[in-house]
């Protein structure tokens, strides 16, 4: 059978996957006092997923009724993580580590809804906690926006931001070995890069750059090229050259009958 490699970067992101064990005493933990509290604070979490992404809300039609209202927990609590740091709060920082430590309680709040229906899907379904502290770390960083020198930086970026949910949505959706984790990390750094590449001039506005520093220099261009817009061969190369390795990235992401996972030691 073929053997998929995990390059160097991607042996990086396995490591911080595998930081990850399911959450202790969770059968003793009940986050609602009645089944109505309950069904209010799914609800609540289903109409925020309709409000804010129609293409998941319609994705997640797709599964079984309690897998649908776990996965619609998951992207509240994504939802609510990312919104406080691309707000215009200036206690941004205060808000996300006050959200971290309701978001990972045993006990959520009671009028907290979408608090009450994540923690109700992380203990049901087993989701490691550390998944969710690595997705809150890694919105985090957008809280001071930096440079990344080279490919495998934002990539570690992306793990925190997108590979996390995919890890997660895992344990709700089903996966039939730890192999599926590789197959995560993929997916969401490729997408994660797909909005990279969709919303530079955006991010620019907010102080942030993610293409790598070194790339841009070898295609002859700097962030003040990025500044003015500008769209010449040398951007078109650029982007060119960026989007042949997502296309690639999207490829490795999808495993196939015949693939036999193997983790080599390869630069």
């Amino acid at each position: 059978m073929a053997a998929v490699y995990a390059q160097t970067w991607e042996r990086k992101l396995l490591s911080l996957a595998n930081q990850a064990v399911p959450p202790a005493n969770a059968a003793t933990v009940k986050p609602f006092a009645s089944a109505p509290q309950r069904r209010r604070a799914y609800a609540y979490c289903e109409r925020l997923t309709a409000e804010h992404s129609r293409s998941f809300h319609l994705a997640s039609c797709l599964l079984p009724p309690a897998k649908r209202r776990a996965i619609r927990a998951l992207y509240a609590f994504c939802r609510i993580s990312d919104d406080i740091v691309d707000g215009t709060h200036d206690n941004a920082g205060s808000l996300l580590a006050a959200w971290r430590k309701r978001a990972l309680s045993l006990h959520p709040a009671p009028d907290d809804l979408a608090e009450g229906a994540w923690t109700d899907t992380r203990l049901r379904y087993g989701i490691p906690t550390r998944y969710a502290e690595q997705l809150i770390a890694g919105v985090a960083q957008d809280l001071t926006p930096t440079r990344y020198a080279t490919f495998e930086e934002p990539t570690t970026y992306a793990y925190g931001v997108a590979s996390t949910v995919g890890l997660m949505s895992m344990h709700i959706i089903g996966f039939a070995s730890a192999e599926a984790a590789l197959y995560a990390i993929r997916l969401g750094v490729a997408l994660q890069l797909t909005n990279i590449l969709r919303d530079v001039g955006e991010d620019w506005r907010a102080g942030r750059v993610y293409l790598p520093q070194r790339e841009l220099a070898a295609f002859d261009l700097n962030e003040a090229d990025i500044g003015r817009g500008c769209v010449d061969e040398r951007w078109r190369a650029l982007m060119r050259f960026q989007i042949a390795r997502n296309r690639t990235l999207y490829a490795e992401a999808m495993p196939t009958r015949s693939t036999n996972l193997k983790l080599a030691h390869t630069t």
